[in-house]
């Protein structure tokens, strides 16, 4: 049996809804059973509950599980979370456990100078320790977290954010599941990192030109401080730590600004790369503000 964390997220629910295409049974694991959404709909999905900070209540999702796709919220609790479901896996005899983590396109960006990214890294090292055959799934900054910019962009046509004219390499979370998928479902990836980014380095003008050619009507690139959007931030509700790290995060990309694209893991699975055009294709009625979309959890 397969099991998948943070089912409830962007990342999780997208490669559960993989599995349900293939037509291969999986568990997915939640925190909140009223929060399961369509994934109960899904053909071959068990939902199961659970939380990765509280071991006795992860014995029947672990129950006869060989492999697991480990993803939880990117929040201050991250390293204590996962390092407890790893302990959680080694007891439960786990065969193999592929950790879902992060690496930033941006050339030269290091990973131990932020704290979200840092605890990653922690947790690797964690994992390294616990001697669970691991594979780990790295990929660039997510296209869906252009949604977060859908208030500005239905109400002025903006696309706001403190980046100048550094280029990111953006990947969409439907190839990341595609990839999971793979990993998962055949042998040889033990001890072996996929990275992953999107297959164009953009600055933000021009991921402003592909939403104005997906919706019809134009949406701009304006330029902000950290300041100014770390506001923006908190007045849409996001915990003021979260806040903080995305400015420094943001920070540090314009420092550095430039992209490296990576589409070695793509080409490994024979996954043609969703460009960032297509993206918004796909997600214009998103972008135009007559869709619902799935926001970034706190």
């Amino acid at each position: 049996m397969i099991l998948i964390t943070g089912a409830n997220g962007r990342p999780g629910s997208a490669t559960v809804r993989e599995f349900a295409r293939h037509g291969t049974p999986v568990r997915a694991l939640v925190r909140d059973p009223d929060k399961a959404g369509d994934l109960r709909a899904l053909p071959g999905v068990e939902i199961v509950h659970g939380d990765m900070l509280w071991p006795e209540t992860l014995e029947s999702a672990l129950d006869g599980v060989d492999r697991v796709l480990m993803i939880s919220g990117a929040g201050p609790e991250l390293l204590e979370t996962q390092c407890t479901f790893i302990d959680a896996a080694v007891k439960a005899g786990v065969g193999h456990l592929v950790k879902f983590s992060g690496k930033d396109s941006i050339e030269g960006f290091d990973n131990e100078r932020f704290r979200s990214s840092r605890s990653h890294e922690q947790v690797l090292r964690y994992l390294l320790a616990s001697g669970l055959p691991w594979t780990l799934l790295r990929p660039s900054q997510f296209m869906q977290v252009y949604f977060e910019e859908v208030p500005d962009i239905v109400a002025h046509g903006e696309l706001r954010l403190p980046l100048g004219d550094t280029t990111l390499a953006p990947v969409d979370i439907e190839d990341i599941a595609k990839v999971a998928y793979a990993v998962l479902t055949t042998p040889g990836h033990e001890g072996v990192t996929y990275p992953m980014t999107g297959p164009e380095a953009l600055t933000m003008a021009d991921a402003a030109r592909h939403l104005s050619d997906a919706i019809g009507r134009p949406v701009r690139y304006r330029d902000v401080t950290s300041e100014e959007k770390q506001r923006d931030w908190l007045a849409a509700g996001y915990p003021p730590p979260r806040a903080k790290a995305f400015a420094q995060l943001f920070q540090e990309r314009k420092r550095l600004g430039r992209s490296t694209v990576d589409l070695s893991t793509h080409e490994r699975f024979g996954i043609e790369p969703t460009t960032f055009a297509q993206f918004a294709r796909r997600n214009a009625d998103v972008f135009r503000g007559a869709a619902d979309y799935t926001v970034t959890p706190a």
